[in-house]
């Protein structure tokens, strides 16, 4: 979770940093907030390579080595400037992504299920949990950094302040994982049958990958650009990136409880009811224009989604073999971390083109409807396979 909470960091400082960011770039919000997808996309992306990579030589040179790419990321990030936005996108779409974060997210959630069996959900919740962590520390300080030093400088302080702390705790403390077993964890699964939930096995994963999609696009928009919007409606800096720090620090908290509760409701379930949830509380940024208004919506918005990213993957275990963790659950990733690097631009440039975001979060919430649609179908087909099963 240090690792995590460390490395994940990284694209923090252009979502905090968006408006002057925007404003060296001629104005256009979706410069930085097409950066922060570039980041979010490579890092789901890439993590099919250095879960594959993991797999042959350890997952401990493979994260050392993606501590190493966030900082190179960051430092050439740094250097753009007017008519020079490939420096930015390269440095946080193939370093901070792609070979950076990719390295670090998928290898060390299919590392965290080989530790645990009975617990899974809670584990899950606690690694997932360090992208919180990052996301409740680290933007106060990019913002008083930014207003004190500047963006390019905050960007080349936290990238040498990342790639040695991760390498030092990688090399140290990641052990190798128990062998991976032959079972399932769940009668079913229906691998003797080659179906699973009563349809084709990739048919069923096809839909989950895809409700992973779908319910990213909404997931990102308010962290990418809850700042922005505070400032938009008159908060002040300071205020604007502690707003964040509330939805970031609830999701922590809640993703815990949601940990807990996936482990005595099933990661499918669990993925319903945060689904719902989240639905509910995007609603809330399309009507809110007040400060005190965006605080509670903020908050109910951490609640929400933050259980939904480990409860997909602890829904891929306790439906596919244990053996096939390796790629299913870095797919789940590429798929989600697609959606958020949709989600992320989607809502600038929407952004653009209306000049208010209210536009933006009720396509997020048409995706969220989508998504609640597909998971409550499979759903419904976990229950009649569990009923059969009771009949048998």
């Amino acid at each position: 979770m240090i690792i995590a909470s460390l490395a994940f960091g990284a694209p923090y400082v252009v979502i905090v940093a968006l408006k002057p960011i925007a404003a060296d770039f001629g104005g256009y919000r979706s410069v930085p907030s097409a950066a922060a997808s570039l980041a979010m996309l490579g890092t789901g992306v890439g993590g099919l390579l250095m879960s594959w990579l993991a797999e042959r030589i350890g997952v401990r040179p493979v994260v050392a080595m993606g501590g190493l790419m966030v900082c190179a990321g960051l430092l050439l990030s740094s250097r753009a400037s007017d008519g020079q936005t490939w420096f930015l996108y390269l440095g946080h779409g193939l370093l901070v992504g792609l070979i950076g974060n990719a390295a670090i997210q998928a290898p060390l959630y299919v590392y965290v299920t080989r530790w645990f069996d009975r617990r899974r959900g809670t584990a899950l919740a606690l690694i997932a949990s360090g992208q919180y962590v990052a996301g409740a520390c680290w933007p106060p300080l990019f913002q008083r950094a930014i207003d004190e030093y500047g963006w390019r400088q905050t960007m080349v302080g936290f990238g040498l302040l990342v790639g040695p702390i991760v390498v030092v705790a990688a090399l140290g403390f990641l052990r190798p994982a128990p062998e991976v077993t032959t079972t399932t964890g769940h009668a079913s699964c229906g691998e003797e049958s080659g179906k699973v939930l009563g349809l084709p096995r990739n048919t069923a994963f096809a839909l989950l990958a895809t409700a992973a999609f779908l319910c990213c696009v909404p997931m990102a928009m308010p962290s990418s650009h809850l700042i922005a919007l505070c400032g938009d409606l008159g908060v002040a800096p300071a205020k604007s990136a502690a707003m964040l720090t509330v939805l970031l620090v609830c999701a922590f908290v809640s993703r815990q409880m949601w940990g807990w509760i996936s482990d005595r409701i099933g990661g499918l379930t669990t993925v319903c009811v945060g689904s719902l949830a989240q639905a509910m509380a995007i609603t809330g940024f399309i009507a809110t224009q007040d400060e005190m208004g965006l605080l509670a919506v903020s908050a109910a918005f951490g609640f929400g989604f933050s259980g939904l990213i480990p409860a997909y993957v602890l829904t891929s275990r306790q439906l596919f073999p244990a053996r096939e963790a390796s790629w299913r659950i870095p797919t789940l990733i590429l798929t989600g971390m697609s959606g958020m690097a949709v989600g992320s631009w989607l809502a600038g440039a929407i952004y653009d083109f209306f000049g208010f975001y209210a536009p933006a979060f009720a396509m997020g919430l048409a995706f969220n409807l989508a998504n609640l649609a597909i998971v409550t179908s499979l759903w419904m087909l976990w229950r009649q396979s569990q009923a059969r099963l009771v009949l048998h």
